[in-house]
């Protein structure tokens, strides 16, 4: 099977495009005519390598859990994106976008944000480079991901507060857009995840396929043979495919993402949008969309804020249909027992996010026998959470 790959339009297979304001057009057809050039720039790309070692921390580490893959019966290696900087996968897409801007000369940065992380990332990369960072984000994200407010700010980033709707990540997404149409000329939106509007789900993929690219490596150097199943957490999706892409010809290789279950599909407060099959459009792209009997956009609950999401980037639902990776969700205790075992096993405090694939693996470990090898992305660090998850355990009964 080949890499999937959008046309000209930004279509993966049916889903994908670019459903955008008559304003965006030109913007996003700026963006893809630089990126389709930069991206076979050996000097853009060099420039990029750079960075990735020297300041991000790259390689990460695929680290065998041993004494996980004990106690559950096979073998599990972590790939260790939350070693790094800013603690987070994010940094490897805000690096790339923060590149393009300046070569684009554009010196104001908008970003939304859900978890912080890329917010964080983002105000990170700003600071390097000189820029000014706006940062848009629901009340209720910056509540319960305090910390990351706290740092975005310390590293010199205006925080928004997003006071509409649910408050989350949606409304996030949408406020950065209007500011966007504003402010066209001089302004580069880094979008954090691999969703929205061509070009920013294959680019986002891009700069996050050094992950599974890296883990490729790693198994092979590590075990001699490719991994059984690969397993990520899914909210856009960025990390999932970050990991998947580089192994999508590998028919033999299981892809494994894991959606937020939340209070339970039957609840209809989760963000598993595999489990409501239903296809529309949203915030620029067509695709599996969280939605009532009128198409309205429906609430959304996961515990872990980067989760939180009505979408899910186009090129998840291109693999789901081709069924070359499958989809799966695990509730809000689940995951929270997944950032427990993991923490206990291997001294690894997983984000909230990388719980939930902590917890598939421990829900489904009788799939998997003593010969099997699996990768799950560690996408990144629960440092942000422990408030969060101590509040939580308060309240439980």
């Amino acid at each position: 099977m080949k890499p999937t790959q959008p046309d000209s339009q930004g279509h993966y297979g049916p889903y994908g495009g670019m459903f955008v304001p008559e304003t965006l057009m030109e913007p996003l057809n700026e963006l893809t005519r630089v990126y389709k050039k930069l991206r076979r720039d050996p000097e853009f790309k060099k420039e990029l390598q750079y960075y990735l070692r020297e300041y991000v921390g790259r390689p990460t580490p695929l680290y065998r859990a041993e004494r996980m893959g004990r106690e559950l019966g096979t073998n599990i290696y972590l790939k260790r994106e939350d070693l790094c900087h800013t603690g987070a996968h994010k940094i490897n897409n805000s690096m790339g976008q923060i590149l393009l801007a300046k070569r684009m000369g554009k010196r104001r940065i908008i970003a939304e944000t859900g978890a912080g992380q890329h917010g964080v990332a983002t105000a990170t990369v700003c600071a390097m480079f000189g820029m000014e960072c706006v940062v848009y984000m629901g009340k209720v994200d910056m509540e319960r991901q305090a910390l990351n407010v706290f740092r975005m700010e310390s590293l010199g980033a205006t925080v928004v507060p997003v006071t509409i709707g649910q408050q989350t990540l949606k409304e996030a997404v949408n406020e950065a857009m209007r500011d966007w149409v504003s402010n066209i000329r001089n302004t580069h939106y880094i979008l954090g995840s691999a969703l929205g509007s061509h070009p920013y789900p294959m680019m986002v993929r891009d700069f996050q396929s050094v992950i599974g690219r890296e883990a490729r490596k790693q198994i092979l150097k590590a075990e001699g043979r490719l991994p059984s199943a690969l397993i990520a957490c899914v909210g856009g999706g960025s990390n999932a495919i970050g990991l998947f892409h580089p192994f999508i010809k590998d028919e033999g290789v299981r892809m494994v993402g894991v959606e937020a279950g939340g209070f339970g599909v039957g609840t209809g407060m989760h963000a598993a949008r595999f489990a409501e099959d239903k296809i529309g459009i949203l915030q620029g792209t067509k695709t599996y969309v969280l939605q009532d009997g009128d198409g309205q956009i429906a609430l959304t609950h996961s515990i872990s804020a980067g989760l939180d999401y009505a979408a899910v980037g186009p090129e998840h639902s291109l693999l789901r249909d081709l069924h070359r990776a499958e989809y799966s969700h695990v509730t809000d205790i689940e995951a929270v027992d997944g950032f427990d075992k993991l923490s206990q096993w291997e001294g690894i405090l997983p984000a909230l996010e990388s719980s939930h694939a902590i917890a598939w693996i421990i829900k489904n470990a009788a799939q998997f026998t003593s010969d099997d090898l699996l990768v799950v992305n560690v996408s990144g660090r629960g440092d942000k959470d422990v408030q969060q998850i101590a509040e939580w355990k308060k309240e439980r009964p």
